[in-house]
């Protein structure tokens, strides 16, 4: 072999590492950039006049159940209270629940709710679903996925409002939502009627939207920011300790 090419090769192998090491590098420092400019939460208040759209950016979602999570723990980024607590107990128990749910991959009894004509399950992995109806065989798919799921009032779906409106009298509402491909909590900004909130939705223009059990104690929900800060929407109140159930996005 040549002297000339007996040295250049190695030198040649050496530069191309050094360059592909480069690349490499940059690629991760590119992708660690995109991560820390997401936000935990984002905020949506001027789609609609009178409603805040909260996004979560998250890697999973439970229904929580017994207990509120704590405030301390950084992986969760929001929670809410979710389905209907049947009655106001001293004690826990899942069939204080309105209606069959799914948490941490396991389906429990509810009690029976005539208002839940729909139902909300996360799949365990980058899926979900809003079901218009029954949705036994819903929760029963997801429990063997390991996902989480509940039911409620269904307020529109696929794009379509749900008729008659199911409850009267004026409040701050809130609805689970899928928005443009991602999932959303949608609080009306002040006590509306729940036809009015509903005609805020329909401008929201969700594909689907799914009523969340609000009222003094059952609105208690907070969300945390990209500084690791926890913003309570609605503080705790007396009948908090009654509540039974949250949804939970974890980060």
């Amino acid at each position: 072999m040549n002297k000339t090419l007996h040295f250049l090769i190695p030198v040649a192998a050496l530069l191309m590492l050094c360059c592909c090491h480069g690349n490499t590098t940059q690629q991760s420092m590119d992708n660690n950039d995109t991560i820390a400019s997401q936000e935990p939460v984002t905020i949506d208040s001027t789609t609609v006049d009178g409603l805040i759209a909260y996004f979560p950016q998250f890697s999973r979602i439970d229904l929580v159940c017994g207990q509120m999570p704590s405030q301390q723990d950084d992986s969760i980024v929001f929670c809410a209270e979710a389905a209907f607590t049947h009655e106001l107990l001293d004690e826990f128990a899942h069939s204080n629940i309105d209606g069959d749910h799914v948490s941490g991959g396991k389906l429990y009894k509810g009690a029976k709710c005539f208002d839940n004509s729909g139902a909300f399950a996360w799949f365990g992995d980058t899926t979900w679903e809003f079901v218009n109806g029954e949705y036994g065989e819903l929760l029963d798919s997801v429990a063997q996925a390991g996902g989480m799921g509940f039911g409620q009032a269904i307020i529109i779906h696929d794009g379509q409002s749900i008729r008659p409106l199911w409850r009267d009298g004026v409040n701050q509402y809130r609805a689970l939502c899928e928005k443009d491909g991602r999932l959303c909590i949608v609080d009306s900004r002040n006590e509306v009627s729940y036809e009015r909130f509903v005609e805020l939705l329909e401008q929201f223009e969700p594909r689907h939207a799914l009523y969340m059990d609000m009222g003094a104690g059952w609105n208690h929900s907070w969300w945390r920011d990209s500084q690791g800060q926890v913003h309570e929407i609605h503080p705790v109140a007396e009948k908090s300790r009654y509540c039974t159930n949250w949804i939970t996005f974890y980060k």
